[in-house]
This record gives C-alpha cells, structure tokens and sequence, in this order.
C-alpha cells in the first residue's frame, strides 16, 4: 500500500507525515534523533493492512521543519496531539524509538485521555545525561559529509539494514549526498535529558505499556527493573542479538511483538 503525504502546521512549524492509511486502530510512529519517518517504512508496510499507520518526520528532522525556534521536551508533545488531531487519529497507538519513544512516553503521561496505548522500543525515562549532547555532536562530526553516494553512507552507517535505513533519510544537494537536520538542533533537542530524568512522568502513564528493548544497553538493565518495579503492569521483553535500530534490523520480530500486544487491546 502506498503512503500519502500530510503536512501539519502548529504555531508556524510544519511537521510531515507519511500516512498509510489503513483499517482499525491508528498507530503513530515516532523516530529517534537524527532519524526520519522513512525508517518506519518496513514495519509501516506490515502493519497497514490491519491498523492506519501515520509516520512522523519530528521537528528538526526530514521534511519537516528544519530549525524551529522550540525543541523542548514539551514542544515534540505538542506536534504529536497537533498530528492527531488534524488528521483524525482517534485514541492513537503511539510508537516511538529512542528519543521518539521518549515523545511518545511525555505525550502519554501528559494527555492520557489521548493514547489508547504506549509502545517504547529503546527507551525510556533516562537521564540525567550532561555528556549525551557533546556525545552526539562528536558523532555527528564524525560523518564524512557529504557522502559520494547512498551506498557508502550505508556502508559508513552501520551496513545492512540498518546502514540503509539511516542512508535513506540523506538528500542529494551540493556535490553529495546530506543529513536532512542540522547538528546544532540535534545537539539542543537534547538539552532538557541531559538535564534531567523523566521517572515523574513515567509514574503518570495509565494506558498499557509495551516496552521492547534490544541487546544494546542504551537503556540499562537497573532502568528497565525500575521501570517495571515502578509500573509492574508493563509489558516488556527483549530481542536478542539486536541492536539500538532495532526497528530497522528485525521489523518482522518487532512487527510480531507488537501485534501480539496491539490484539490484546481488544
């Protein structure tokens, strides 16, 4: 099924979205940092015969505004209930990978009347974390912009599937192929986390809760405990031999955890 396009305007920042349409419950899909809607397309395509898949490109990121003024915390929940509301997305599934599944995380804490259930994949509440924006930044310069070609920025990112799914969100300009974002927004979305951890909002989230996690250690195992001490009624498990893209490296094991959660709903 192919996917049309929506745009959202909510205060002068335009967010774009990748709508697969579909029957039943609808599902936003939220990516992480320096990520774009485009990584959903795999999971997006086993999902849509069954559930309306809507794929976000977040502020700062793919298609969407390039540099707003606002990259709080708050700012990204807000895009999100502006998204539902424009295009009729009642009680949305929210999906989110790392900071993705952070927004998702805030947005169901802050409007539980809004999400019908939550789905993490490599997140959590976090921080505080003062070294993650210097850390990212030296990530990002280490990319040898721009990239001749889509095949090595693959290469460069990672190979496979996941190296293709970060190359898909490059664009064409200026002798090469570029990131669609611009480091120092990356580096500032990041500054309340490095500030502090969200365990208050995490204490607030009534909806169900699936929380999948890879071999990565980006969400370390004390945090997960805690998260399950703290909401014992979350639903969690863990995908071995898979990495933080997660998402990208195994969407038919990803697929299969979430429909089994998603019809559990019922």
């Amino acid at each position: 099924m192919a996917w049309s396009e929506h745009v959202v305007v909510r205060d002068g920042v335009r967010l774009v979205c990748r709508d697969r349409g579909g029957p039943g419950q609808p599902l936003v899909l939220l990516h992480g940092l320096a990520g774009h809607a485009g990584e959903w397309d795999a999971l997006a395509r086993h999902l849509s015969p069954r559930y309306r898949v809507v794929a976000v490109d977040q502020r700062g990121h793919g298609a969407s505004e390039r540099r707003p003024r606002d990259l709080s915390r708050a700012a990204h929940v807000a895009d999100v209930v502006a998204v539902a509301d424009r295009l009729g997305l009642r009680r949305p599934v929210l999906v989110g990978q790392s900071l993705g599944g952070h927004t998702a995380l805030l947005t169901a804490a802050a409007h539980p009347a809004l999400v019908r259930a939550l789905v993490l994949v490599e997140a959590g509440p976090g921080g505080p974390n003062p070294d993650g924006p210097a850390d990212i930044g030296a990530w990002l310069d280490s990319w040898p912009t721009p990239f001749p070609s889509r095949e090595a920025a693959a290469a460069f990112l990672g190979g496979g599937p996941v190296g293709a799914g970060w190359a898909a969100g490059l664009e064409e300009r200026e002798g090469g192929w570029w990131p669609r974002f611009d480091r120092d927004v990356m580096v500032r979305a990041l500054a309340e986390n490095a500030r502090r951890s969200f365990w208050h909002e995490w204490g607030q989230i009534t909806c169900p809760t699936l929380v999948v996690l890879a071999q990565s250690g980006f969400v370390p195992a004390q945090e997960a405990d805690e998260m399950l001490g703290r909401r014992p009624d979350t639903v969690a498990l863990s995908i071995p031999g898979t990495g933080h893209d997660l998402h990208l490296e195994q969407p038919g094991i990803l697929h299969a955890a979430l429909s089994e959660f998603l019809q559990g709903l019922a």
